[in-house]
């Protein structure tokens, strides 16, 4: 079973029992115990898990916000963030888009646009999409990837999602995860959903993190894009005074502040 397989099927039983043992995981894999223990050195180096005794348990960390919640939070900074990032696409792209209450906002400013393919794994989005109100919005395609259907959020997850995904090569991947951190970089709470947003990064030429300045320096379980491989940041104003910003900025090749 290749590395990233064994790392799949890690999170599984994580999110599915809380804990991960090295003898379970040495059985089932058929591979060897310092195998195991490599992989989950690497996970916890990604914030993934907590290393214990014998295996491993999910990484501590506050949880995320129901998602109708987000939706109805910091909606004036995201829908600046939208536009923002709206205006880093053009017709003729492939977009991935991944399932959050800021990247929903993205979905209604895109909308509008034509010429574009948006592949997503959120059913917001792709609702959201196809509810411009001109003609134009019939010329754009919208593409909502199979696999596994959870309600919070309402999204496709799992192999199967993450094997569509791999099928196409985006110009851009517009992502909105739990956090950003200075060491850490993008990460989401839920494994699952960071299964989905490593393949749109993997799968994309540049990668676009939509981040409010709530997010900025927070850490959840699960890393999927360091900020060496961010190619843009759009954030709102008040991003400025969170403690790391200046940091983050560093690091990140094109930093966008939406003002309006």
């Amino acid at each position: 079973m290749w590395h990233e397989e064994r790392r799949q099927r890690i999170r599984s039983i994580l999110s599915t029992f809380g804990r991960v043992s090295v003898d379970r995981v040495t059985e089932e894999f058929g591979v060897s115990r310092e195998t195991i223990r490599r992989d989950l050195l690497d996970m916890e180096a990604d914030g993934e898990l907590r290393r214990v005794r014998g295996g491993a348990i999910m990484a501590e960390e506050r949880r995320e916000a129901p998602y109708s919640v987000r939706s109805s939070v910091r909606v004036k900074e995201k829908r600046m963030i939208a536009a923002a990032a709206a205006r880093l696409v053009h017709s003729g792209q492939t977009l991935f888009l991944d399932a959050g209450s800021t990247t929903a906002i993205l979905a209604e400013r895109l909308s509008g646009l034509s010429g574009l393919t948006v592949i997503t794994n959120s059913v917001d989005v792709a609702a959201r999409l196809s509810e411009g109100a001109g003609p134009e919005a019939r010329a754009n395609r919208t593409v909502l990837v199979g696999g596994d259907f959870n309600a919070e959020p309402p999204a496709t997850f799992g192999g199967v999602a993450v094997n569509e995904l791999s099928r196409y090569q985006a110009d851009l991947a517009l992502l909105s995860p739990f956090g950003l951190d200075l060491h850490q970089g993008a990460t989401s709470f839920d494994p699952r959903e960071a299964e989905i947003a490593r393949a749109m990064v993997a799968n994309a030429r540049n990668t676009v993190i939509l981040s409010d300045h709530s997010k900025i320096g927070g850490v959840s379980r699960v890393s999927y894009c360091r900020l060496g491989d961010i190619a843009h940041l759009v954030v709102d104003a008040k991003a400025a005074h969170a403690s790391q910003f200046e940091a983050i900025r560093a690091k990140v090749p094109d930093v966008i502040v939406a003002t309006r």
